[in-house]
């Protein structure tokens, strides 16, 4: 089981490579792969309060998969985004794999994400706002993409006030 130790961090270089799709001969290995996500995303949570969803890559593991947990778990297989809107917004985005550093950017106000479910079942849910942020931010991670190189200026970094 990966842990919190196992959370690639700001700096590593696999952050930066784009992922390869999960084939479906590949589906038995999903359930590990999402324990994994699950439990390193509630260390986060114990840890820094914070953390809505993971992408695989953030632990080494180099395949287009996402868990988000808000009300209930969910798994993103080979995701893709579609119909993003035109409408922008500004917002401070934070990520797992920098929990301390806050960086604002610019993120479509709602999209379309089409993806497979764990039973490689497609599926297709429209979002809006902060779910449509997170989701951007979390499908940036499988291009090797850090919400670091979408900062709107080069004074859009903060540091994290720490609240226990």
């Amino acid at each position: 089981m990966k842990t919190l130790q196992d959370l690639l961090l700001l700096g590593d270089q696999r952050l930066y490579a784009k992922c390869e799709p999960v084939l479906r001969s590949e589906l038995p290995l999903v359930n590990s792969w999402v324990a994994d996500m699950a439990n390193v995303m509630c260390e986060v949570r114990a840890k820094y309060n914070f953390g809505r969803a993971i992408a695989a890559p953030q632990l080494g593991i180099m395949k287009r998969l996402i868990y988000m947990n808000i009300d209930k778990p969910l798994v993103f297989i080979n995701p893709e985004l579609v119909d993003l809107s035109d409408d922008l917004f500004e917002l401070w985005d934070d990520c797992m794999s920098f929990p301390n550093l806050l960086v604002k950017v610019q993120r479509h106000r709602s999209l379309t994400i089409k993806y497979l479910d764990e039973h490689w079942q497609q599926q297709e849910w429209h979002v809006e706002n902060d779910l449509s942020e997170l989701l951007q931010h979390e499908y940036d991670h499988l291009n090797g993409i850090l919400c670091t190189m979408r900062a709107v200026d080069d004074k859009a970094f903060k540091w994290r006030e720490i609240t226990n």
